[in-house]
């Protein structure tokens, strides 16, 4: 083959004059440039779907609480329940239900089902809009809240549970933690559990329903009845005298709910808004103990135990 003469002097690669100092020569870049648009093109694809960090997540809005998270899911209320959360109220016509059924373990505590309907659990998206028929659960005793459920079934450890009756209530939640009402009360659903000495059987019934005239504490050697109205007890407080080792019966209705709690004795009481709640408790401790309400910060009596 015969090169032309005005070829004879360029690189066989490039076919740059030989003469061209190096660095002006300009090597082939056209396989480069084309990797590096294939490179580039898998980056955006990739960060299109799995977003800046990963999975997509979905926390509510910049500069919003949960409670006022975006979500036109029912109307949001300005009551709360008795843990600070506003209600979130639906029409009856299918809006989420619960029930809540316990039984003991074989070894230890109680294993708690949720029954749900028009409701489904959505874990991976706690901390985002109020959708229709979606959230989670709070698990609380007597008024205190023990655990988020996730799921239809929870087992709740018998050291969670002091020794004697409790309520424990379930309630749902949607997930901008508003909990769902209907008619202005939360959807929930109680058990009533007793739990004996350490090593002792647990044992657990529905919850009573509640009624107008409630049936009066059971083995009860003295009955405190207390309403609170406007902010103001009544009567107005003042010191119970019982004997150690006799029961004592707190009967309180609040017009708001709130939790009732019995110092040195460690002993709570949710109050729903408008009904009487009992809390009994047996005088095993000698002293003075105030018994008081935690949201509105009333002292209703103190127990002199002699």
């Amino acid at each position: 083959m015969t090169v032309p003469p005005e070829d004879r002097t360029r690189c066989d690669v490039c076919r740059v004059p030989a003469h061209v100092p190096a660095g002006r020569r300009r090597p082939p870049r056209r396989a480069a440039r084309t990797a590096a648009l294939v490179t580039l093109l898998l980056l955006l694809a990739g960060g299109a779907a799995t977003g800046c960090g990963g999975r997509a997540t979905t926390h509510h809005k910049p500069g919003t609480t949960h409670e006022q998270a975006s979500g036109n899911a029912g109307t949001l209320l300005d009551a709360q329940d008795g843990g600070g959360h506003h209600l979130r109220e639906v029409p009856a016509h299918g809006a989420p239900e619960v029930k809540l059924a316990s039984r003991p373990d074989s070894e230890d505590g109680w294993n708690l089902q949720l029954a749900v309907s028009n409701f489904r659990f959505t874990p991976d998206s706690t901390g985002g809009a109020a959708l229709p028929g979606a959230g989670h659960a709070h698990l609380e005793l007597d008024g205190r809240k023990l655990a988020r459920v996730y799921g239809p079934w929870y087992h709740l450890p018998a050291a969670q549970v002091p020794e004697g009756t409790h309520t424990l209530t379930v309630r749902l939640y949607a997930d901008d933690h508003t909990a769902w009402a209907v008619a202005g009360k939360p959807v929930e659903a109680a058990v009533q559990l007793t739990a004996g000495p350490p090593g002792q059987a647990a044992h657990s019934h529905p919850a009573p329903a509640p009624t107008g005239s409630p049936a009066p504490p059971q083995a009860a050697d003295r009955t405190v009845t207390v309403t609170v109205r406007d902010g103001k007890v009544l009567p107005a407080p003042g010191r119970t005298e019982v004997k150690r080792g006799e029961r004592v019966a707190l009967r309180v209705t609040s017009d708001r709910a709130d939790t009732l709690h019995v110092h040195g004795y460690d002993k709570e009481l949710a109050l729903p808004a408008g009904q009487e709640a009992t809390l009994v408790l047996t005088a095993d401790r000698t002293g003075l103990f105030e018994v008081e309400t935690h949201e509105s910060a009333l002292v209703l009596t103190q127990l002199l135990v002699r």
